[in-house]
């Protein structure tokens, strides 16, 4: 890599750190940085879930005070998220990714307007008892693990967007918990890929460590954001990722 390499994965990083502390899809900043590098798709990927790995851990420190309370419930579903995150990895490695790069930006936007709609969908959900929300709450954290595994941009979107829907609480305590699920999918990531994958470690270098600090600022600032700015910002970013996700599918 030259300096401009360097400078363009720096501010990648940076940047990705505080949209996936926000509102989740921060990868589509640096998996086409690390493209433009000159990296291979499935090396860039790969490469692109250990970098952004520690910008998962800062917003999780940023946003601690909002996991008050939630301490029982990530007891429950973290195994989960583990076991869901290890089955997307196995389908990377595994699989061709044209079938699935098809069906991403439809599961994107599909998010997107389930956050967007969610007062009304809450409403038709509302008698669902709680044993029922339990066991929702169990599938929407499995099946995002899965998609994290695999590919993992828009995962905050999609966890947030689902989340509101099996959860009775306030956005900023959703997207705390959606850091610490994103956080752990990205852990599972790191120890698989890191096993088995083909990673460009000199990128990981220079991302990770701007990622953490994008991560922890975006946090923060998300904390400071009354609950309409924050899911009008997580619906935006949700509505441009999938379209641009939606064009890379079929261009």
């Amino acid at each position: 890599m030259d300096v401009g390499h360097v400078l363009l994965l720096v501010a990648a990083g940076v940047a990705a750190g505080v949209v996936n502390a926000v509102a989740g899809g921060g990868s589509l900043i640096t998996f086409p940085s690390l493209l433009g590098i000159g990296l291979p798709s499935v090396e860039a990927n790969v490469t692109n879930s250990v970098s952004v790995f520690p910008g998962y851990v800062s917003s999780v420190a940023g946003s601690r005070a909002d996991l008050a309370g939630q301490g029982r419930r990530l007891f429950w579903i973290l195994p989960t998220s583990v076991a869901g995150g290890a089955a997307g990895c196995a389908l990377l490695l595994g699989t061709p990714a044209r079938a699935f790069e098809v069906v991403v930006p439809f599961l994107v936007l599909a998010a997107t307007a389930t956050l967007a709609f969610q007062d009304r969908l809450r409403a038709l959900v509302g008698r669902t008892g709680h044993g029922d929300r339990r066991v929702a709450l169990q599938v929407v954290v499995f099946v995002g693990a899965v998609y994290g595994g695999y590919f993992g941009a828009a995962l905050g979107v999609m966890y947030v967007a689902a989340l509101a829907l099996v959860l009775d609480e306030s956005l900023n305590r959703i997207n705390a918990l959606k850091n610490v699920l994103s956080a752990c999918v990205g852990l599972v990531t790191v120890v698989v890929f890191a096993a088995f994958a083909n990673i460009h470690w000199g990128a990981v270098l220079v991302v990770a460590p701007a990622t953490v600090v994008g991560g922890y600022a975006g946090a923060r600032l998300a904390r400071r954001l009354p609950a309409p700015v924050l899911k009008g910002l997580i619906v935006t970013f949700g509505a441009v990722i999938g379209v641009v996700l939606l064009w890379r599918a079929f261009r």
